[in-house]
């Protein structure tokens, strides 16, 4: 956290993170307010999973074709349209599950409001908030991100961890670079929030995000896992 908190003192940009497991909290200006961007689409995917008409059928050729590009390729157009059919009543409902305290949405879904602080919360467990017919599906997709969104994260995770996450970026401006992530090792998880707005370019924010999750998860163990009598 140290070493976190010191690189992002020194980087350009608004800058909030936080780091969460079952047993303890760390964070970094974790309850300051940033707009989503991509970031809200697994809110988006457990909202429209959890409907009353989706939550206990198969999934058909149209759920899929809207919820695989949306998360695995960050589609926006896949987004607006489930926001469409879930409605902004239905994200509300998905926080106030999760105990988030300082999320709303805006009328432009990129510009939603966040904290690192309640997307670790929605992270650390996400799939409780998933119907149960369909928690395998909603992780493989986050587990499944396309190749040229590994960035971040994605670059850095820990080998013999789970990583699934989802990044959110101002199409290349800048403007906005967040990472939200869950890492799964046995029974033990692990769930990180970086957010981080007014970067100067892309370019920049990615280097910004890679650094922050290197120094974040250095403590992690790695290599195979010990066995339990």
């Amino acid at each position: 956290m140290r070493a976190a908190i010191r690189y992002a003192q020194i980087r350009t940009g608004d800058i909030a993170f936080a780091v969460r497991t079952d047993e303890h909290f760390y964070g970094f200006r974790p309850n300051h307010v940033e707009w989503s961007a991509s970031v809200l689409k697994p809110m988006l995917m457990a909202a429209y999973l959890d409907r009353r008409s989706v939550a206990h059928r198969a999934l058909n050729r149209r759920d899929r074709s809207l919820l695989y590009p949306m998360i695995t390729r960050s589609d926006n157009n896949a987004a607006t349209e489930v926001l469409g059919i879930v409605g902004a009543g239905a994200l509300y409902a998905l926080a106030h599950r999760v105990g988030m305290t300082q999320f709303a949405v805006a009328p432009i879904w990129g510009e939603s409001h966040i904290t690192a602080r309640d997307q670790t919360k929605f992270f650390l467990h996400i799939g409780r908030y998933v119907a149960r017919r369909h928690r395998r599906y909603a992780m493989r997709l986050l587990a499944s991100i396309t190749p040229s969104q590994r960035w971040g994260i994605g670059e850095v995770a820990p080998k013999g961890w789970k990583l699934y996450f989802k990044g959110g970026w101002g199409s290349g401006t800048g403007l906005i670079d967040h990472q939200v992530a869950l890492l799964v090792r046995g029974c033990a998880r692990v769930s990180i929030a970086v957010l981080t707005m007014y970067d100067g370019s892309h370019a920049y924010g990615k280097q910004t995000l890679r650094e922050m999750f290197e120094r974040l998860l250095r403590g992690l163990p790695t290599g195979a896992q010990r066995r339990r009598d």
